[in-house]
């Protein structure tokens, strides 16, 4: 038993250490394909070292059972799908880290993995080398033409274990498959992450795509101090930098000399800054229930002031042959009752129902319509964090052939706009200008200005009111929102 043991540590322990080191030493050296190189040397390694135990234990007669070594892979595959359920199937969980302690040969390589964001290698990396350490005892066996005898019912034994083991952990990573796609990346901007280049939308930017008007601006703000601090959602930015542009008086040199009136936050964020008093505007859809709860908590009142019209709109490729969705059909996607598109007239395809994180102005949207019907959990996907981190995240839409997204009219054909994707019609009413102008569209929104009640800033109201009046309405129109009659 105490022979086994050291025989185990040596081979399964001492050894994987020293390959985990050299495995660095390689990736030091430039080389970035961390699976590519940590499987290689394990693999060699654990070859070498599986020739040497057969030889070894051929000559001296180790005194231990063959099936010993078959040890390791079954307790790498019981580890591996218990922390598959502890972490359901998320390789960034801070679970792995007793992962590593648990397989501490292999620390090294699973510490850079972690860095690398390449996960995966809690798993294939001590398979590669535990298979090839086999693969080498075996062939050392043949080449010594003395094949091991192994114990029937402790052979079934293990190869049971390893079964049922590596079942489990697949069968989470099969349902975490369904819900987890391959990562994408945003575009870094302000304090948040938006999902499209918002340049040319800048004050700043000199060659900026912002709207003017035909005549000067009956309204203006003089002094930097007393210009209200704008932030909001992803797709109403444009609109304040557009009302930033025109009202704030030297707008460009404001925002250059880095003082704070035209941000983006994301909706999220720049919510929670207008009921901390960081900002003074907040431009979005009407705030969730979490958001209105919030500011009940905070003891702030919120105001909201319409300031333009807006469709949100479900979209599908353009292959797809559904062009007309009911309200019913929508909820039934959402809720997960309807998983197929040949349910909707379309072909025989499953249903890949992308959403929005919560709290954004477009999932609360969603969360609207839906009303009492519960939505299906989102898909999500793993983003690099950081040092190759990696964290999980609502995902954003794909345009597979059988996906469908939503997301507001202007920002999907105007700030953001995709010739590949096609537009739904609702209750057979199609999302244009005049539809969301008499609001037939079923899924008209409005666009708000937010502000506190407890808000003295003086500039703030007459402000509001100029949005509302003629001028602010021609750059809502201009910018590609539908104008309040």
């Amino acid at each position: 038993m105490k022979r086994g043991f050291g025989l185990l540590t040596g081979y399964f322990g001492v050894i994987p250490l020293i390959l985990a080191f050299c495995t660095l030493v390689i990736l030091m050296t430039g080389y970035d394909q961390v699976i590519v190189v940590s499987l290689l040397v394990l693999i060699i390694g654990g070859g070498a070292a599986g020739i040497y135990a057969g030889i070894k234990r051929h000559s001296d007669k180790m005194g231990v059972s063959f099936a010993l070594f078959l040890l390791p892979l079954a307790y790498t595959s019981v580890l591996w799908a218990v922390f598959m359920l502890i972490s359901g199937g998320f390789y960034g969980a801070g679970a792995w880290l007793f992962y590593g302690i648990f397989h501490i040969g292999l620390a090294p390589i699973f510490l850079f993995s972690m860095l690398m964001g390449e996960g995966r290698l809690f798993l294939w990396a001590p398979l590669a080398y535990e298979a090839a350490f086999m693969a080498g005892m075996i062939l050392a066996a043949i080449m010594n033409r003395a094949l091991p005898s192994i114990n029937r019912k402790h052979l079934i034994t293990l190869i049971t274990v390893f079964i049922l083991a590596m079942g489990t952990g697949g069968a989470v990573q099969w349902q975490r498959s369904k819900t987890v796609l391959p990562a994408s990346y945003g575009f870094q901007y302000g304090g948040g992450y938006s999902s499209t280049d918002l340049t040319p939308y800048e004050v700043a930017n000199p060659d900026n795509e912002l709207p003017k008007l035909e005549t000067p601006s009956t309204f203006t703000i003089k002094d930097p101090n007393d210009m209200p601090v704008l932030d909001g959602a992803e797709a109403a930015f444009p609109v304040y930098s557009a009302f930033a542009n025109v009202v704030y008086e030297n707008a460009s040199k404001v925002v250059t000399d880095k003082q704070e009136v035209v941000a983006f936050t994301n909706t999220i964020y720049a919510y929670e800054r207008l009921l901390s008093g960081d900002i003074d505007i907040y431009f979005g859809a009407e705030p969730s229930k979490e958001q209105q709860e919030m500011a009940k908590q905070a003891g702030k009142e919120l105001l909201l002031t319409p300031i333009g019209k807006e469709a949100f709109v479900f979209f599908v490729n353009p292959a797809n042959p559904v062009a007309n969705l009911k309200v019913e059909e929508i909820k039934g996607i959402y809720s997960g009752k309807i998983t197929s598109w040949s349910e909707l007239g379309g072909t025989n395809q499953k249903i890949i129902a992308f959403q929005r994180p919560k709290n954004s102005g477009s999932q609360t949207l969603l969360e609207k319509i839906m009303s009492d019907t519960k939505i299906v959990d989102p898909l999500k996907e793993e983003v690099p964090e950081g040092m190759g981190g990696i964290i999980e995240q609502v995902a954003d839409y794909r345009n597979y052939e059988n996906a469908i997204g939503f997301s507001f009219r202007f920002f999907a054909t105007g700030m953001n706009p995709n010739p590949d994707i096609k537009l739904l019609a609702i209750n057979g009413i199609k999302p244009d200008p005049e539809n969301i102008s008499s609001s037939s569209y079923p899924f008209t929104a409005t666009l708000y200005a937010i502000t506190l009640k407890d808000n003295t800033k003086p500039a703030i109201e007459p402000f509001l009111g100029w949005m509302q009046g003629p001028q602010g309405q021609e750059l809502i129109e201009k910018i590609g929102y539908i104008k309040m009659k």
